[in-house]
């Protein structure tokens, strides 16, 4: 089972545009060293969308060697249902722990048919999987109680927001694994989830996904102490100075979830290179912005 903070790195491409499997490498494993609870690659923030099978088994066998066994590792698996098939498939050869599942590519789909596609893609391998209620990969109740059911889905990373339906979820999910004796774990995979952290854990949703992490650790470590302390002072305070300010530069454009983070990375001296289409870079003066966001971060946690 997972804890603590969970690592989304990014996925470093040259001026070129080829994976940066070096700077990758140096990425992850700095990242490792300064204590995740998981190293979830190639997901949103890695741009899985960008990647093609053999970029992605490159970049998750990296992540794998640049871990080391010390800490699990996930890797996303989505779109169309025979590619996805193919990911999970080639995440398992490269010795990843698990998988993220991503949602399917484009269309709007029932209930009925997410079930259908978690059960395909989840059975081609026998990782853990955990699945990504987002977009137009929407559970509701009896849908996300049905596939806590499959054998290899062991949590569900809730990305809507909606947190009247997650709020329901939650004991459709408990009552249909009751008496099972079966492990399964929520968290909150909202971008910027920090900022809505306070409002997962009253629901009892303790694990999330951290993208500040991949370029301000003592950041995002410290708030998560500042979490489990129950230290709202120190909340109120990074949230003022740090995450709030970082959601609003996030919502400026579309994509900037990925694009900030990126550019976070390379500000801290690792070049993590431009991100592709159809993302679009931070522009120059927005980037300073980000800067002055963790410097601002950084006087928070040193104070």
């Amino acid at each position: 089972m997972l804890e603590g903070v969970l690592f989304f790195p990014v996925t470093p491409f040259t001026a070129t545009g080829d994976v940066d499997l070096d700077a990758l490498r140096r990425h992850i494993a700095a990242g490792v060293d300064a204590g995740p609870g998981g190293v979830f690659v190639a997901c949103g923030t890695g741009e899985f969308h960008a990647l093609d099978v053999e970029e992605f088994t490159a970049v998750v066998r990296t992540a794998v060697e640049a871990t080391g066994g010390r800490v699990p590792v996930y890797a996303g698996a989505g779109g169309a249902l025979g590619l996805a098939r193919r990911f999970a498939r080639a995440a398992a050869e490269a010795g990843a722990d698990g998988l993220l599942l991503m949602p399917p590519y484009l269309v709007q789909a029932p209930a009925a048919g997410l079930v259908a596609y978690t059960r395909e893609v989840a059975g081609e391998t026998d990782l853990p999987v955990i699945v990504y209620n987002r977009a137009n990969a929407r559970f509701d109740e009896r849908s996300a109680a049905e596939v806590a059911q499959l054998p290899t889905v062991t949590g569900l990373k809730d990305g809507t927001g909606d947190l009247d339906l997650v709020a329901r979820i939650i004991p459709a999910v408990r009552d249909a694994l009751d008496g099972t004796g079966k492990q399964f774990q929520f968290f909150n995979g909202m971008p910027t989830a920090e900022a809505s952290q306070l409002a997962y854990r009253a629901l009892g949703v303790e694990l999330y996904s951290s993208a500040a992490f991949a370029f301000a650790p003592d950041v995002s470590l410290a708030f998560h102490r500042a979490v489990e302390e129950d230290d709202q002072k120190r909340i109120d305070a990074l949230q003022r100075a740090f995450f709030h300010p970082l959601v609003r530069l996030r919502q400026r454009v579309p994509g900037y979830a990925v694009s900030l983070v990126k550019a976070g990375v390379t500000l801290e001296g690792l070049d993590a290179g431009p991100v592709r289409p159809p993302l679009a870079p931070l522009a120059p003066q927005e980037v300073e912005e980000l800067a002055a966001i963790i410097a601002e971060g950084r006087a928070v946690v040193a104070s």
